[in-house]
Parts: C-alpha cells; structure tokens; sequence
C-alpha cells in the first residue's frame, strides 16, 4: 500500500500520529454490511479515530459476525430499524460535538446526504456544500485535489466560489500555506461561448480582490496546461500554478467526474474524498473504493476535524 501510493500512507501515518492517545469520535453510520464493520475495525487499530456505530443494533450485530468482528469492542449507539433514522442520529450527534466526523456506512448516499441538508435537523454550515478529491498519481510530484467531482452537478459562479473555499481550507488542513489553484476549463483563453472560462475569469478577480487569503488562482486553463509547465510553456502561458497545481477546479461533476476516474482507472491513481461545507467534514464511501482510498479518506476526515 506505501509503496504505491506513499503521500496517502504519510496521510494515515499523519492522522494516526495526530490522533495520538485521544483519537477522535468518528460516526459511521448504517454499518450493516460486512465490508463497513471491517472498515470499521481497520479505523479502530490504526488509531486514527474511535469508529462510533450508529445503526439498528441486531443487524450490525449479525454484520459483525460475517465480517468475524467483536461488535463489544465499539461503542454501538442503537438508532432504529432504518437507514434515514440513523443518518438523523448521526447529524444530532454531530451538531452536539459528540462526534466529530461521519463516514457512509451501507446505507445510500442519498439517505445519508438527505439528512445532512435538512434545514432543521441537518449539519449545514455558511457555505454551499462541496467534495473534494486529494490525489496520489505515480506521474505528479505531490498530492493534487480535484474539486467537485461528486456532489455540485452544474455549479454556478456562487457555488464555485464556496467550492474553491472548502477546498483551499482543507488544504491549509493538510499544511499547505500557499496553495496553487487551477481554474480548469475546456480552453485557456477567455470565450464568451464557453460559460466556465467566463467564470474562471470572475474567481481569479475574487481571488485578486483577498477572496481566498493563502491562495495564488489563476485560470483559465486547459487541462494539459494546468498539470504540465511544460505544456504551458509551449502555450506561452506565464504562471506561478501551471504544473504545481495543489487544485484543480472543475468545470462540471461530468467533466470532474470523468477525470477523477481517470486518474484512477488510467492514470494508476488512488485518492481520498471528503464532503466539506457541512459542520463536520464527511466520507462518502463507495465498494469500489480500495482499502486505501478508505482509510486514507478517513485520515483525510480527521485531519480536516482538528483545531485550527
């Protein structure tokens, strides 16, 4: 696992550092399949956060025993026989500070995100809310985030603003004092016909402006332009982000979409996801995601949770 991806393992080894000997409340909710209670026993021995089950209790226990678990060994918060009930514990739970982050267990995303956005019973923050990925890709020098290629379907200028936000604040997180962030469109000249680039143009005003202390934005740029100096240098594009990108913002969840699975599936890539924007950062698992991606997005979860 390190020596494939070592920027997530230094992740995890910095989360479980971090956590010490007071690892934080982590909720994972719905855990009733094998495959959350053994990502739940994995978090637990790594240190990195104390897994909290929120669910009903009978079938998180018959899940533990399939995935050969002692459900005894985690503090077990018994929520009612469905999905949505847990995943309104969970937010209660989190609103009050006992937990200071969630983790998708089986339940559906959407179950779980509904009850995030509930205006009254929900974790909803200042901001719109956003995801973000962290990348570790064999032919880039360091890890790159892509935002947002999960939650924000056809982000307007708004929603692209608090996008860049959440994600420029996670990287401050993860110790990057000055991060460079690529506005990513289909071209890297400003066209009136292709919306993205109009709104590239207006963030790197904001940014111009003190939006985003800590931040150098620039944009509009192609993708190969964006993660290749070499590529902008040919372009005879003078940039301080071109190939040192920490941040990718994308045009469109099509188009962020695409890629990230394309670093992973093409690129020989791994990464990290959290949802941010919300009061506690989340972690949207999915099967397919490797043992890596899960716990490397959990370390990603706790270090996003610490103090400032």
């Amino acid at each position: 696992m390190s020596a494939t991806h070592p920027r997530l393992h230094a992740l995890i080894a910095r989360a479980s550092a971090q956590a010490g000997s007071n690892p934080a409340a982590l909720g994972v909710v719905y855990p009733c399949d094998a495959l959350a209670l053994d990502a739940a026993r994995r978090i637990q021995d790594s240190g990195m956060a104390r897994p909290v089950l929120i669910g009903p209790a009978a079938l998180i226990a018959a899940a533990a025993d399939a995935a050969q678990v002692d459900v005894r060994d985690f503090e077990l918060i018994d929520s009612g026989s469905s999905a949505p009930d847990a995943a309104l514990r969970a937010c209660a739970l989190a609103r009050s500070k006992d937990l200071r982050a969630l983790m998708k267990g089986s339940l559906h995303t959407d179950e779980l995100m509904a009850a995030v956005v509930n205006k009254e019973q929900g974790l909803r923050g200042s901001s719109r809310i956003t995801h973000a990925f962290v990348f570790d890709l064999p032919r880039y020098h360091k890890l790159l985030a892509l935002a947002d290629c999960v939650v924000n379907i056809a982000p307007d200028l708004k929603t692209k603003k608090d996008i860049l936000g959440n994600a420029v604040g996670l990287l401050h997180k993860l110790g990057i004092a000055q991060a460079k962030v690529g506005i990513v469109a289909a071209v890297e000249v400003v066209n009136p016909s292709i919306p993205a680039t109009l709104d590239a143009q207006a963030l790197v005003e904001m940014a111009h402006a003190g939006a985003w202390p800590g931040a150098i934005v620039e944009g509009p740029f192609g993708f190969d332009n964006a993660f290749s100096a070499e590529a902008a240098r040919i372009k005879k594009m003078d940039s301080q982000v071109a190939g040192d990108a920490d941040l990718l913002l994308m045009p469109d969840l099509n188009a962020g979409n695409m890629l990230y699975k394309s670093f992973n599936y093409v690129g020989g890539g791994d990464c990290a996801g959290l949802v941010l924007g919300a009061q506690v950062p989340i972690v949207l698992t999915s099967r397919a995601d490797s043992l890596q991606s899960r716990m490397a997005s959990v370390a990603l979860a706790v270090l996003a949770a610490a103090p400032p």
